[in-house]
C-alpha cells in the first residue's frame, strides 16, 4: 500500500511531525472549482462595495488633504458626526442588551402568542424606514399617545436627540435578535446541567458558561446594528427636528450639501464618515476575533 493512502487527506494542520503548517492560499478540498468561485465572489464584491466605495474617496480627495481637514473640522460638520456616532453606539449598545434578553425568552420559554411576538421582531426590518420615521414621531411628540403623557412632566422625546436615540434603537433591535438567537438555539443545555450539578450557582452559570459562549454572537449582533444605526436617514429625519448643533445627523448634512449642489463637500462628509465606520467596525471585529479564540473551548 502506498504512503499516500495510508495518511489522511486533507492533511492535518499541524503536520507530520506536529510542526506548524505553512499558509497555504487555497486548503486541499473535495469540492471543485475554487477558481470559478474565489473570482466570481472578488469580480462582484469590486462591482458591488469597492468600486463605488474607491469613486466616493477620488471625489472627495479633489479637495485635498488641506480641504478634507477644513470639512471635518467645521463645527457643525463635527456636531453632526458626533450626533450620529455618538447616539449609533448608545443605541446599538442597549440593544444588544435587551436584544440577547429578547432572543433569551424567545428561545428558552414556551407561552401563548410566542410565535406571534418572533414575527413582530422582524418588523422593523419589513416596515419602509419613512414609514417607521412618521410612526415614532406621531408616538412621541408632545400631543402624541406617549408623548402626551409624559409632556407634564416636562419631558420631550421627538425632535430631540432622545427622538434620535429611540428610532435607533427601533430599526437596530433586530439585527442583534436574529444574530444571537439561532446560537442559543444550538447551546446545548448539558453543559448549564453540568455546571449545576459541579455546584455553580445560576449567576456563575450564566456569567462564566452561558455568556461566553454567546459573546461571538453578541459583538456580531452590536456591529450590524452600529452600521444600520450610523447610516439610518429616513426614521431619523421624521423624529429628530433636525436642528444644526443639536439633532442634526451627519447623512442629512450630506443630503444638504448635496442639495446645494456642494458636491465636494458631501463627499468629503462621506468619506470622514466611511473613515470612522471602517475603524470602528475594525475594533469591533477584532474584539469579536479575541472572544472566539478567548471563549471558543466553551
Amino acid at each position: 500500500m502506498s504512503i499516500a493512502a495510508t495518511e489522511p487527506w486533507p492533511p492535518a494542520p499541524g503536520g507530520r511531525n506536529g510542526a506548524a503548517a505553512p499558509w497555504r492560499f487555497r486548503r486541499p478540498s473535495a469540492l471543485p472549482g475554487f477558481g470559478v468561485t474565489f473570482g466570481f465572489t472578488v469580480t462582484y464584491l469590486s462591482l458591488i462595495v469597492l468600486i463605488p466605495l474607491t469613486a466616493l474617496v477620488v471625489r472627495a480627495s479633489g479637495l485635498g488633504l488641506d480641504g478634507i481637514w477644513r470639512v471635518a473640522t467645521m463645527p457643525r460638520v463635527l456636531a453632526a458626526l458626533q450626533t450620529s456616532f455618538g447616539i449609533s453606539l448608545v443605541a446599538a449598545a442597549v440593544n444588544a442588551g435587551f436584544g440577547l434578553l429578547v432572543a433569551w425568552v424567545l428561545t428558552r420559554y414556551e407561552f401563548p402568542g410566542r410565535r406571534l411576538l418572533d414575527a413582530v421582531v422582524d418588523l422593523p426590518f419589513a416596515l419602509p424606514t419613512a414609514v417607521a420615521g412618521i410612526a415614532l414621531a406621531a408616538i412621541y411628540a408632545p400631543n402624541g399617545w406617549i408623548g402626551g403623557l409624559l409632556a407634564p412632566f416636562g419631558i420631550k422625546i421627538a425632535y430631540t436627540p432622545l427622538g434620535i436615540f429611540i428610532a435607533l434603537v427601533f430599526i437596530g433591535l433586530p439585527f442583534v435578535v436574529r444574530t444571537v438567537q439561532p446560537v442559543l438555539a444550538d447551546l446545548d443545555r448539558e453543559i448549564e446541567e453540568a455546571s449545576a450539578t459541579l455546584g455553580a450557582t445560576r449567576r456563575q452559570t450564566i456569567v462564566r458558561v452561558v455568556l461566553p459562549t454567546l459573546a461571538p454572537a453578541v459583538l456580531t449582533g452590536f456591529a450590524l446594528a452600529f452600521g444600520r444605526a450610523v447610516g439610518e436617514y429616513g426614521s431619523v429625519i421624521f423624529i429628530a427636528g433636525n436642528l444644526p448643533f443639536t439633532s442634526e445627523i451627519a447623512p442629512l448634512l450630506i443630503v444638504i450639501q448635496l442639495e446645494e449642489f456642494n458636491y465636494a463637500g458631501a463627499t468629503a462628509i462621506a468619506s470622514i464618515m466611511l473613515l470612522i465606520s471602517f475603524l470602528s467596525l475594525l475594533a469591533i471585529n477584532l474584539l469579536q476575533a479575541w472572544s472566539r479564540r478567548r471563549f471558543g473551548h466553551v
